[in-house]
């Protein structure tokens, strides 16, 4: 999924609340990057947020595909 696509979805959600629940959810299926969620959150004002206060450093492409492996390793575990 696109930050375009991403966009206007959440034009679609009616709460602040839901859009960033939706967007936690994206996140967490691997259908969004970190570096995305991040964004919206900022973009959004959504402050206090743990994607907010992230680091905005580039992040390695090595760094993903491994978050991505563990996450899904305890997603097929519970």
């Amino acid at each position: 999924m696109n930050s375009d696509e991403m966009n206007w979805l959440l034009q679609t959600i009616e709460t602040p609340e839901a859009a960033k629940r939706f967007v936690q959810a994206q996140y967490r299926r691997g259908r969004i990057p970190y570096r995305m969620m991040a964004s919206l959150a900022r973009d959004r004002g959504w402050a206090g947020w743990s994607a907010v206060g992230g680091s905005t450093t580039p992040i390695s492409m090595e760094y993903v595909t491994t978050r991505q492996m563990i996450l899904a390793a305890t997603r097929e575990t519970s």
